[in-house]
């Protein structure tokens, strides 16, 4: 009788039972998720987003995770909900639906490095937000074009 080792919430098994587990095939990986996701929403390049950056009518949409936050700093009034969270966020009906997104605004997503907030978006405008877009290359590309950012949270942590 093999016996299966429980860690936190993933079931480890011995060595002997691993070899015998069918293995996942996947089929669409997730550079032909982003790709797919990009052909269906709007991509801002940094330039594009550092115009809109401020505007009344935009609201850019923060997906990191608060460690990143705290690591990286934040782009000044951008509104941050984890990636985890947007879709429930977003629908009026759910429990943790936010006011922020009954707006009549365009609501710009960018994440880390741009993959993300570009499933982000597709998912988005798939509910039915709109307009919607995602920065390119996300809030690394930002940084390195010099945009503005908050660095408080990263300070206080360095």
């Amino acid at each position: 009788m093999a016996l299966t080792l429980r860690r936190g919430a993933a079931t480890v098994r011995p060595e002997s039972e691993r070899a015998f587990a069918m293995p996942q095939t996947i089929t669409k990986g997730y550079k032909a998720l982003v790709a797919e996701a990009e052909s269906l929403i709007e991509t801002l390049s940094v330039e594009q987003a550092q115009a809109l950056h401020g505007s009344d009518g935009v609201v850019f949409v923060d997906l990191r995770d608060p460690r990143e936050l705290e690591r990286e700093g934040r782009m000044p009034g951008a509104f941050h909900c984890p990636r985890g969270m947007l879709e429930f966020w977003i629908d009026p009906e759910s429990p943790y639906a936010k006011p922020v997104f009954s707006q009549d605004k365009r609501f710009v997503f960018f994440c880390g490095g741009g993959w993300r907030s570009a499933l982000a978006a597709q998912a988005a405008q798939e509910m039915g937000l709109k307009p919607v877009a995602h920065v390119a290359g996300g809030f690394s590309a930002w940084k390195k074009a010099g945009a503005p950012i908050d660095t408080a949270s990263a300070e206080k942590k360095g």
